[in-house]
């Protein structure tokens, strides 16, 4: 309620009507926004509504769910591998993919896409991308190689970074149907499925080959350098998922199912190792039809 200066009621003083008490009431109320709006500043963007720009409040709640999901599987992954777990946490950066995935796609198709959601998606993108996969391999296998080790690890790190810098400025100039540069994801999906692997052969800790570690650091490095690379990599994003297909997709997608089921941690090894590959070897085509 409004005080005066002599501590008295400002309705009390004037003798207003009846329902003065209710109304400072709900100004006491009201009065208690701006000490919350001090500690968590309300978000507002410019977007373009029927031809004008026009300036909105909030966040949409559905996509930044998802991503916050990603950000939490990445940082889990961290977590998990800090702790020895090396299959958790390589598990978790498969689940942050598939979280980061539907982002977009509810986005979308709910028309609920934002400069804030693309800002939110890129940074959790960084983490769960970017310095999670690298932490999670150097916990596992780069950690006993000094200088090299940790050198491998940050390459990848700075190059996630580069990688994502760049997408952010290309995005409204760049072909929807490819990627310049191998995505953050497929390149994460390569390092943890391949720690996933090794984990299922008992190449942890001591067990774990000198010489292989050696190989996994130059496979970090060079997968980093493929997310800064000039090749062009099929983005997926024309597949239109509420349309009709022939009845022989169905059929492919449940065999592919079925395969991954079989060995999981190989399948997504060799898948992701021939989606790094399809970049170089589509250049070398393309190069020789010129």
């Amino acid at each position: 309620m409004a005080v005066t200066e002599t501590g008295k009621e400002d309705g009390a003083e004037t003798g207003a009507n009846p329902d003065a008490g209710s109304a400072a009431e709900q100004q006491a109320a009201a009065s208690v926004a701006p000490g919350l709006d001090m500690l968590v500043d309300e978000h507002e963007e410019e977007v373009s509504e029927n031809g004008r720009t026009v300036r909105r409040k909030g966040v949409y709640l559905l996509p930044n769910l998802f991503t916050t999901g990603a950000l939490f599987a990445g940082f889990y992954a961290v977590i998990a591998a800090m702790r020895g777990d090396f299959e958790s946490a390589a598990i978790a950066v498969f689940f942050a993919m598939v979280f980061d995935g539907l982002d977009g796609r509810v986005a979308r198709l709910t028309h609920t896409s934002s400069k804030f959601g693309a800002e939110y998606d890129s940074l959790s993108d960084m983490v769960s991308f970017g310095v999670a996969p690298a932490l999670v391999v150097f916990s596992w296998a780069l950690g006993g190689l000094g200088k090299f080790g940790w050198s491998a690890a940050f390459i990848y790190v700075a190059c996630a970074a580069l990688r994502l810098a760049r997408f952010n400025t290309q995005i409204d100039t760049a072909d929807k149907n490819y990627f310049t540069g191998l995505a953050s994801p497929a390149a994460a999906g390569i390092i943890a499925s391949t720690v996933w692997v090794c984990h299922d052969l008992g190449w942890v800790g001591s067990a774990l080959p000198g010489e292989l570690s050696i190989v996994v650091g130059i496979l970090t490095a060079t997968v980093g350098f493929l997310m800064v690379a000039n090749f062009r990599y099929y983005s997926f994003k024309d597949i239109d998922f509420r349309g009709r297909v022939p009845f022989a997709v169905m059929f492919a997608v449940v065999l592919v199912f079925g395969l991954v089921t079989l060995d999981p941690p190989r399948i997504l090894l060799l898948a992701f190792l021939a989606y790094a590959a399809s970049g170089p070897v589509l250049q070398v085509v393309n190069s020789r039809r010129r």
